[in-house]
């Protein structure tokens, strides 16, 4: 079971587990996001790990990981959009930034492997870094708590 790999990355790495977890996350974690915070909130709540290190943690990983993912958009700007011209996944976070713009950058987040596609478009479409960060690290706080705290209040219910 997935969670049971997150308890033993925990039990190895403590708290840094889960900021490799969502700072790496979109360079081939295989532990989608929802069920690592999720894990992190039961296991806060059950006294296993303190609840605000953990939430810091998962908060301050997902916010690297769409960090330099904005950057790359930035900085690899060209050389991106000729790599990825084929990918749909890709394509359709173009697609859904350029009807959207500020709202998909909120609501990418909340959506799996959007969240990391999105900052990467962002930055290719030239945003500012100042709006960027207003609106993204916004959503990231925002979708981290929502989960974390299901996590702590739900997760002994639903798991």
């Amino acid at each position: 079971m997935i969670s049971d790999t997150i308890i033993q990355l925990v039990e190895q790495y403590g708290y840094l587990a889960f900021f490799l977890a969502f700072s790496l996350g979109p360079f081939g974690i295989p532990v989608p996001n929802e069920v690592t915070i999720l894990t992190g909130g039961i296991l806060s709540n059950t006294g296993v790990l303190d609840p605000w290190i953990t939430y810091i943690f998962i908060f301050v990983g997902l916010i690297t990981a769409i960090t330099i993912s904005y950057f790359a958009g930035r900085i690899l700007g060209r050389n991106i959009n000729i790599r990825f011209q084929d990918n749909r996944h890709f394509q359709k976070a173009k697609k859904i930034f350029k009807q959207r713009g500020d709202l998909a950058m909120c609501l990418g987040l909340f959506i799996p492997l959007v969240r990391y596609i999105i900052p990467l478009v962002v930055g290719l479409e030239g945003v500012k870094f100042k709006k960027f960060a207003l609106i993204s690290y916004s959503s990231v706080f925002l979708w981290t708590a929502l989960f974390f705290t299901a996590g702590r209040y739900l997760g002994e219910i639903v798991f």
